[in-house]
């Protein structure tokens, strides 16, 4: 087993946990603009409610995006910071991964097409099978991420349920699923926890980069707002 230490600031939410040997503790609150304030603090906090200190700590992970531009620019900086000195390597994680697993978790249902509001009409877009076999969890994607407008979507080949603010658009997204999904998880954001988890799995599969390579994923250019073609679709 191995000690992560998790971290996301990618939406209004701020987290951070630390996934100990298989069992994870997290500190998760909804703190719009705050997050440069609290993460560090509650970085301190969480490795002072473990009784550890960083140079315990085998890896860091955090949520690469998508999300805020300002959130993801906040947590790659401090995951930056923090393993380089000291001397740790860093898992990127997928903050759509995060939110399937989430609803796993939740619900026990295994295909979730996870969303994230980008403004402007957009949506961050990805789907993913979740499961757990013999105590070890399994996400597999069935869907590229994209950034999109959910109106140009085509139908989709797999069934699917909803979670994250991109289901804000539920009436467009239902639509375009074989069969009508039950209430999307509309409320429910990334979690650090979850990055936890799944960090373990890279870092189990060799996953890990250096601090240089900690670098988000914001799939739409903040300059020029062009995005990126998504592949829509079963693989």
């Amino acid at each position: 087993m191995a000690v992560i230490l998790a971290l996301d600031t990618s939406t209004p939410a701020c987290s951070v946990a630390l996934n100990l040997n298989g069992v994870v503790l997290e500190d998760f609150r909804m703190a719009p603009r705050l997050h440069n304030d609290l993460i560090l603090p509650m970085v301190d906090q969480i490795l002072a409610q473990a009784e550890i200190t960083l140079a315990d700590v085998d890896a860091i992970a955090f949520g690469r995006g998508p999300g805020s531009f300002t959130g993801l620019r906040i947590s790659a900086g401090v995951v930056q910071g923090l393993a380089f000195g000291a001397d740790l390597p860093v898992i990127p994680v997928s903050t759509l991964a995060a939110l399937s697993l989430e609803g796993f978790q939740k619900t026990g249902k295994n295909n979730w097409l996870a969303a994230l509001d980008a403004r402007m009409g957009e949506i961050y877009l990805g789907g993913y099978h979740v499961n757990k076999v013999a105590g070890n969890y399994e996400i597999r994607p069935l869907i590229d991420e994209c950034v999109v407008k959910p109106e140009s979507l085509v139908a989709f080949n797999e069934q699917f349920d909803g979670i994250g603010s991109g289901w804000c658009y539920e009436s467009v997204l239902s639509s375009l699923l074989p069969d009508t999904p039950e209430h999307a998880l509309v409320d429910l954001a990334p979690r650090a926890a979850c990055i936890a988890e799944l960090a373990l799995l890279k870092w189990q599969q060799g996953e890990a980069v250096s601090s240089y390579d900690a670098i988000p994923t914001y799939l739409r250019d903040e300059i020029s707002w062009e995005k990126q073609a998504p592949r829509i679709g079963k693989r």
